[in-house]
């Protein structure tokens, strides 16, 4: 252990806050004072932003002071939902993380693409991942070392039954968090699968682990989409890139969490 990692206390307060951030960024863009959808949704890949924008279905949100993204605000299946894209890998899914909820955000809803560890089906797929192997480290910035990364259970219980009754195939079960994609050897997946990964993404673990450490409400979603391309025709998401089958998974998702919030 470093001299860095030694320090870490975890239940103390970060001077670094992101609502301070925010303010700033706003008071330099001359942005308006927004809030953001209760319900916010992260996508990596950007396929649910691109077909958004490209049937003209999303508009800008004015009042997102975030200096490295964009977010579009789009109806769906009566659900109003705030899509961040392309925040790639676990710091920049917390960092984005972070500033959503001191903006608004109730639930963050994360679908990230995601290779297949055990193969349960023909991809695309998708997984609700209920605890995420911790092969990444901005999670130990949030809590202390364990081999998971845990969901809420009671938010997974609850919105668990309403997604058996899609046309999507989701599965529920364990994602492998890695930061370096480029390193999934034969080792590392085998070991990953012995901790019952079912796929292997970027962001949950990290993602989870804030949701703990700040009582925030986050469910991440492996859409399983590749063998990792060792297969030839490998990435294929169906149409319009997997973006309507994901929208309807997070419109789902929200609305089995509505349905449980106290009034």
């Amino acid at each position: 252990m470093d001299g860095t990692a030694a320090a870490r206390q975890y239940d103390a307060p970060s001077v670094f806050q992101p609502e301070n951030l925010l303010r700033e960024a706003r008071r330099q863009r001359g942005l308006p004072d927004m809030p953001v959808p209760a319900i916010c949704a992260l996508d990596p890949d950007g396929d649910i932003v691109r077909a958004l924008r490209a049937s003209g279905r999303s508009r800008r949100a004015e009042g997102w002071a975030c200096y490295h993204t964009d977010m579009d605000v789009a109806e769906h299946n009566g659900i109003t939902i705030g899509i961040v894209g392309l925040a790639v890998g676990a710091p920049f899914a917390v960092l984005v993380a972070e500033q959503l909820f001191v903006s608004g955000c109730r639930l963050l809803v994360s679908v990230t693409s995601a290779g297949q560890i055990v193969p349960i089906g023909p991809p695309p797929y998708f997984v609700l991942i209920d605890r995420a192997l911790r092969d990444e480290g901005t999670s130990s910035h949030y809590l202390p070392p364990s081999t998971f990364a845990h969901a809420n259970p009671t938010l997974i219980d609850r919105v668990w039954p309403h997604l058996t009754t899609l046309p999507e195939r989701v599965h529920r079960g364990t994602a492998w968090t890695t930061d370096a994609p480029y390193r999934e050897t034969q080792q590392a997946i085998d070991a990953a699968r012995s901790h019952g990964a079912l796929a292997v993404e970027m962001e949950a673990a990290a993602l989870y682990a804030f949701g703990q450490a700040r009582q925030r409400n986050v469910l991440c979603f492996a859409h399983v989409t590749n063998q990792m391309a060792v297969v030839e025709g490998d990435f294929e998401k169906g149409e319009a890139d997997g973006a309507h089958r994901s929208l309807d998974v997070i419109a789902a998702t929200a609305r089995a969490f509505q349905a449980g919030e106290k009034p």
